[in-house]
């Protein structure tokens, strides 16, 4: 809202112009999350302690992890708290794609509330029911696309799919644009919440893949760029760079407390908001498909745990040590801090390689 009141003032001092600049506002988003997460962080976990909101350890997952049992979990409310709060501080309140995606972020972090908190209830590592969790995904996943195809400018990019590698072309899915902005973003949400394994890994990888749809998004809503690139552009879009900025920083600043070894956990809250305000950001710039290179890491993790119990089930015998994928590079020897670290070279690799495709028309 600080666009609205700040703005204005250009006609009085030529400086206060330059809020009218995306990039700009961008960098604010960023830096306020930021430093949001880091002034708030320190109270959040004062709080979580005293309330015993503490993480319960899988059995079957590596038993050095054990000792993590006891560790404050729920800490995405803060990553979700602090870029809520700077996008609607940064953004432009009537653009409507910021509030389709706050609108489909926060309620994939309600799910992981209601997941995280009844498992913190109960004690327990099992809080919602694969089913009930997935009808949940479902219904928010179809709210989404039909948010998606009400607000998408110009009109002929509603319920359209763009190409990578093609120039400018739009693929109408009619009746199937539903579906499959759904799974983009159930499936985001969760390979994302696999990834959440070790300490720091799915928020660093996060902050890379959102960083790359920061510069998708201000290519798509500027006309003469995205002319440039000769790929789709989506009037308005740039506006959601804003969103993308104020999560990149309240994931730098929730790595602050949750880097080896981890002060708190993010907790479904954190893991499924920050997975469905990537599908969404992907949705509404038309790069979904190439949300499948930038999000590549995520990808393999998810991949990981399908070919594990498919192999198990059709061969009884397990391709990897233990998945996600994280945990079988765990159990060959590596440290976590290695896993993570090189995990995050491999996910800044797949977001450069996205990037790389604007020149690939």
């Amino acid at each position: 809202m600080l666009y609205y009141l700040l703005y204005p003032l250009n006609e009085h001092l030529a400086g206060f112009n330059v809020f009218r600049y995306i990039t700009f506002r961008t960098g604010l988003a960023l830096a306020t999350a930021f430093f949001l997460s880091l002034i708030a962080g320190p109270w959040l976990l004062e709080k979580l302690q005293a309330l015993q909101v503490r993480q319960s350890i899988r059995e079957e997952g590596p038993s050095h992890h054990q000792i993590k049992a006891g560790t404050p979990t729920m800490g995405g409310v803060l990553m979700v708290g602090a870029f809520t709060l700077s996008t609607l501080l940064w953004a432009d309140p009537t653009n409507a794609y910021v509030w389709t995606v706050l609108g489909v972020t926060i309620a994939f972090g309600a799910i992981g509330f209601a997941d995280d908190y009844i498992k913190v209830r109960l004690g327990r590592n099992l809080g919602l029911t694969t089913r009930q969790k997935l009808v949940l995904q479902t219904l928010v996943g179809l709210g989404g696309a039909l948010a998606a195809r009400a607000v998408a400018e110009p009109a002929t990019h509603a319920g359209a799919l763009a190409l990578p590698f093609v120039k400018e072309l739009l693929l109408p899915l009619g009746l199937f644009y539903l579906p499959f902005v759904a799974l983009v973003l159930i499936g985001t949400s969760n390979a994302v919440n696999l990834t959440d394994g070790l300490d720091g890994l799915a928020v660093g990888a996060v902050a890379i893949a959102a960083t790359t749809y920061t510069l998708f998004l201000y290519v798509a809503g500027h006309i003469r760029i995205a002319e440039y690139l000769r790929i789709v552009h989506v009037s308005g879009a740039g506006e959601v760079a804003v969103f993308t900025g104020a999560m990149v920083g309240a994931a730098m600043g929730f790595l602050w407390f949750n880097c080896h070894p981890a002060q708190v956990f993010m907790g479904d809250v954190g893991s499924l908001a920050l997975g469905g305000g990537l599908g969404i950001v992907a949705v509404v710039a038309k790069q979904e498909i190439l949300l499948v290179i930038v999000g590549g890491l995520f990808v393999l993790e998810a991949l990981s745990v399908m070919i594990q119990v498919g192999s198990y089930k059709m061969r009884g015998k397990r391709v990897f040590r233990m998945a996600p994928l994280h945990h079988h590079f765990e159990l060959l020897g590596w440290s976590e801090t290695q896993v993570v670290v090189r995990f995050w070279i491999i996910a800044l690799v797949f977001a450069l390689a996205g990037l790389a495709t604007l020149k690939l028309r």
